[in-house]
């Protein structure tokens, strides 16, 4: 425990000045009870029981404690007082939600399909909104787009309108790389860019035995972000000829889990971009496949209330933090009560507070 003014548990010196004075106040009490009961004024048990009414010798061994019970309560409650008037403050451990939060959004030109009313890009951010709106202002939430790149929207931040103006400017358009999608949501987590791994890259260059080791060492010197995860929102299949999972290898090295969202149908359907008939199918091995790669899980949103329910199922991460409080209430509370108490125990004794 500490204190913000400590210099006034000086005032702490006070009682035993007070324990004293009231020891010394006892005894002239005594003594003066013991001259009335010489004089025949007072009797002689009144004397020896300390104000008893019963005046038998083993009554007063019984009450004489009960003398002293009211003062030490009223005695404790003024050094919490005293404790008080320092404005002590506790480490108190708090459980609280704490991270970030990247909301990927597939914007290729598939995400127009409108299996899912109005499409699926639009449904999305319908759900991308409530899922902002309901996070507590200790989570920073970011927004990426990727399609044939990838590109931060909108960095991480507690501002929830600057969170929704950035999912209100998505558009679909182009192609699907899944990497790029998650080296953005990587590098808005950490804060600069994070490069993808040189698939032509020697086995000696990379530092291990081969590309999966390179990964590795990159995502080792990422830092670890334990407490950041991606939402990743596509629907259709990577239309790179690299490898999907490299990037979420690079993830799961800096200990960030990515949650990717299905849209769609893993039968297909067909979407007109420019004129043209394109078929779209989810591939739901791949995004499974990721999800395991980062500790993550996969959901699967056919329409717009499934997609609803998945956003409500992902929560951020709760830790406990050690927090300094000022506790001075309750010592404040404390000494109210006691002297309560001890008001109540003098009454029924004495028939006065003091």
């Amino acid at each position: 425990m500490t204190f913000i003014w400590p210099w006034m548990l000086l005032t702490l010196i006070g009682l035993p000045v007070l324990v004293v004075w009231y020891r010394r106040l006892v005894r002239r009490r005594a003594a003066r009870r013991d001259e009335l009961a010489a004089l025949g004024l007072v009797s002689p048990g009144l004397s020896s029981s300390a104000g008893s009414s019963s005046g038998g010798s083993s009554s007063g061994r019984r009450v004489v404690p009960l003398r002293h019970l009211a003062p030490a309560l009223f005695l404790t409650a003024l050094g919490l007082l005293f404790v008080g008037l320092a404005r002590p403050m506790a480490t108190i451990s708090q459980p609280h939600q704490e991270g970030t939060v990247v909301l990927a959004f597939d914007v290729s030109g598939s995400m127009a399909a409108t299996d899912l009313a109005p499409n699926r890009l639009e449904a999305a951010k319908v759900a991308a909104r409530a899922f902002v709106q309901r996070q507590p202002s200790s989570i920073q939430l970011a927004v990426v787009a990727f399609g044939a790149n990838g590109l931060i929207l909108q960095r991480p931040t507690q501002d929830k309108a600057a969170v929704l103006a950035a999912i209100d400017r998505l558009t679909p358009l182009g192609g699907t790389t899944v990497n790029f999608g998650i080296q953005a949501a990587l590098s808005a987590i950490i804060g600069k860019a994070v490069p993808l791994p040189d698939p032509s890259a020697s086995p000696s260059a990379n530092g291990s035995g081969g590309g999966s080791g390179s990964v590795e060492a990159q995502g080792q010197n990422l830092g670890y972000h334990g407490s950041a995860a991606v939402i990743l929102l596509t629907d259709g299949e990577d239309t790179s000829n690299g490898d999907p999972t490299v990037a979420a290898q690079l993830a799961s090295g800096a200990g960030v889990k990515v949650y990717p969202i299905g849209l769609g149908s893993p039968d297909g359907t067909t979407v007109t971009i420019d004129g043209f008939q394109v078929a779209t199918k989810l591939d739901e091995a791949l995004l499974r496949q990721i999800a395991t790669t980062t500790d993550g899980t996969y959901f699967a949103a056919a329409d717009a209330k499934q997609l609803a329910a998945v956003y409500a199922s992902i929560h951020p991460t709760w830790t406990v933090q050690a927090s300094k409080v000022e506790v001075t209430a309750l010592f404040a509370a404390g000494a109210a009560l006691l002297l309560l108490i001890g008001a109540g125990v003098s009454l029924a004794r004495t028939g006065r507070v003091i």
